[in-house]
């Protein structure tokens, strides 16, 4: 009895612990979306609000450097931005950013009026040929290092009742050269075999902001990635197992894998030593369960994930996918770095747009996702410690 009752004890703990980790989810993300972090992108100082939070969480959960005595890996480039000016009016009509319209990521910043021509269903040409007005039935952002000599503006096919024939326009771009961003590393040092790794990658940017009040906050893309790694660094830190964990935070994924690549071609650790890696990208959502790239090219790893999951029964499905450059995994994948880059499905239809929010993010998925990772990874690195 006395062994039944302890048993009953621990679980209870575990249990009640497992609780508080999902508040602490929900903390993080609400924070990482709030307008303080301005879409954690390139005005306001956003994506470098993030980085300093995720820095201080690092250092309170007690994780050291992934090397030297610096969390962060600086590295910079050119981006288009949108700091202040975010005017458009159809037929006198204002539209309101992010919700009726979307200025493409390499628009040239306009201030003008003119007369428009419709050239098809869904296109205008303002009559200096200057101004494109796009109708979408989604509006969904991105981010350009570049600049067109010209202005797109795509507008929602549902806000627009009527045929434009006038705009009044006035936007403000600033291409910034030498944008200067930082990835942020921590490990625990392994017990046994430090210099055996597995790691954990989440990028932190999203999209930032489009003017001076639209911001994307990016609930599920990608804050609900890193609120995953931070905690499962926060249970890692407390369970330090036999071989390190690395965690990286990058920065620049939207801009195209950008904190990655350069943590690859700049590595803070032996590639060599990485036993394998998990990238946490849009895991906050579950309810038809979840995909893993670079499933195909690792069928053994992927059968062991599958096996965990039956037992267990803690997803609903678990789909392969093969090898995509669609998150931060593709350039460790290119090294010859065994990863996989897993993803949620079902929930919410967000992504790249205003919707993104903490408040509708449902993590249906996130504590037995969770318990997945821990699960695979220490029965992973049993078996490869244990083989010749």
């Amino acid at each position: 009895m006395s062994r039944i009752l302890l048993f009953l004890i621990l679980s209870f703990g575990y249990l009640h612990s497992f609780a508080q980790d999902i508040n602490y989810a929900r903390k993080t993300i609400n924070t990482l979306t709030s307008n303080k972090y301005w879409g954690r992108g390139y005005t306001n100082n956003g994506m470098g609000k993030a980085a300093d939070f995720i820095e201080r969480e690092f250092k309170k959960l007690g994780l050291s450097p992934l090397s030297g005595n610096n969390y962060k890996q600086f590295f910079s480039f050119p981006v288009n931005t949108f700091p202040s000016n975010m005017m458009l009016k159809l037929n006198g009509k204002a539209f309101i950013p992010g919700k009726d319209f979307i200025v493409h990521q390499a628009s040239k910043g306009i201030t003008f009026s003119d007369s428009l021509t419709r050239k098809d269903s869904v296109t205008y040409l303002s009559k200096s040929n200057n101004i494109v007005i796009s109708l979408q039935p989604k509006l969904t952002w991105s981010v350009s290092q570049q600049v067109f000599d010209y202005t797109v503006v795509e507008v929602n096919q549902n806000s627009l009742t009527f045929q434009p024939s006038q705009i009044d326009i006035d936007i403000k771009n600033d291409l910034v050269s030498n944008f200067t961003a930082a990835n942020v590393a921590a490990i625990v040092k392994g017990t046994v075999k430090p210099d055996s790794i597995l790691v954990f990658t989440a990028h932190y940017d999203h999209l930032g902001g489009m003017g001076s009040k639209t911001y994307f906050p990016g609930a599920n893309d990608n804050a609900s990635g890193v609120a995953m790694l931070l905690d499962l660094a926060k249970y890692y830190a407390v369970h330090p197992p036999k071989y390190s964990i690395a965690f990286i935070c990058f920065a620049a994924e939207e801009a195209g894998l950008l904190g990655s690549k350069y943590f690859t071609e700049h590595p803070l650790i032996p590639l060599q030593n990485i036993r394998f890696l998990w990238n946490l990208d849009l895991v906050g959502t579950g309810e038809t369960g979840a995909t893993v790239v670079n499933a195909t090219i690792h069928p053994q790893e992927f059968a062991l994930l599958n096996k965990i999951n039956q037992e267990k029964q803690l997803l609903t499905n678990i789909n392969a996918r093969g090898k995509a450059a669609n998150s931060d995994h593709y350039f460790f994948t290119e090294k010859g770095v065994p990863a996989f880059f897993l993803y949620t499905q079902g929930g919410i239809a967000a992504y790249h747009d205003v919707h993104d929010k903490a408040e509708t993010l449902p993590l249906t998925a996130y504590e037995n996702l969770f318990k997945l990772f821990v699960d695979f990874s220490n029965t992973l690195m049993a078996k490869r410690e244990s083989s010749p």
